[in-house]
């Protein structure tokens, strides 16, 4: 009778005694890991702390002054752009109009500036943040002549930097095409149905999103693998040596799109 009492698996006794191994030992499995550019969103946090600063400021000097200092002398005010100010076409992402203004637009960048940080790396981020809000300032400044201020355009710029970034990366993402449909659908409500109510600057909303795409299609993170089996890391294979020229190369384009407006 077979003995079934002591099992011997996976290494088994041959007729002559030896033991061997069973080829159905089951392999080493991979073990991967994601590394980010950057640990804690500190950029993200030190941009809200200076926004709301600013904003504090706006308030105290209107009670004081009778009138807002900091949007005086940043706000996008065309007139004075072409007298030799253009400090506006960057300013105005720090600055705001009233208490829901700020609130909602802080809430954004908290909201997508966090994760946009970790995979960017702290200052391709703020290089992105700063770049999409002079992009959305000169589209501005080119097709209306409102009075304007607002971190919108960045932040329009982060949405799609998060799209892009995506949509680059989408083999990582198991549900890319949701999360991708998720931000064209808040790009077209802001665009066509928020961007609709009176005194929102939609151009400025438009242009932060080409600025931001354009950079972040160009000089943005793409993920791959590295390591030797089992210890795989996935990370940014693009590097950032890339920002330099992609930074001057946007921010080139939008200086002449600029002086259009200059050359009238």
């Amino acid at each position: 009778m077979d003995n079934f009492d002591n099992p011997r698996s996976p290494e088994q006794e041959s007729p002559s005694g030896d033991l061997y191994t069973s080829a159905t030992s089951v392999p080493p499995v991979a073990r991967l890991s994601i590394h980010l550019e950057a640990e804690k969103p500190d950029v993200t946090y030190i941009l809200l702390g200076i926004t709301i600063a600013l904003y504090l400021l706006q308030v105290v000097s209107g009670l004081l002054l009778g009138f807002d200092l900091p949007a005086t002398l940043g706000a996008k005010a065309n007139e004075y752009i072409l007298k030799g100010q253009v400090w506006r076409l960057i300013t105005p992402v720090l600055l705001h109009g009233g208490l829901l203004h700020i609130f909602f637009n802080m809430y954004a960048l908290i909201s997508i500036g966090r994760d946009i940080e970790l995979y960017y790396g702290h200052w391709r981020y703020l290089i992105l943040y700063l770049v999409a809000g002079f992009a959305g300032n000169v589209f501005s400044f080119l097709f209306t002549e409102s009075y304007s201020y607002g971190a919108s355009t960045a932040l329009f710029g982060l949405i799609a930097a998060e799209g892009i970034f995506i949509f680059q990366n989408q083999k990582f993402f198991r549900n890319s095409r949701a999360m991708l449909l998720n931000i064209a659908v808040i790009v077209f409500i802001n665009l066509f149905i928020v961007g609709s109510i009176p005194n929102i600057d939609n151009f400025g909303h438009l242009g932060g999103l080409v600025g931001g795409a354009l950079f972040a299609w160009f000089a943005g993170p793409v993920w791959g693998p590295h390591g030797t089996f089992p210890e795989i890391v996935i990370s940014d294979v693009r590097g950032k040596n890339r920002t330099p020229p992609v930074t001057l190369g946007v921010c080139g384009l939008f200086i002449l799109l600029a002086a259009v407006k200059f050359l009238r």
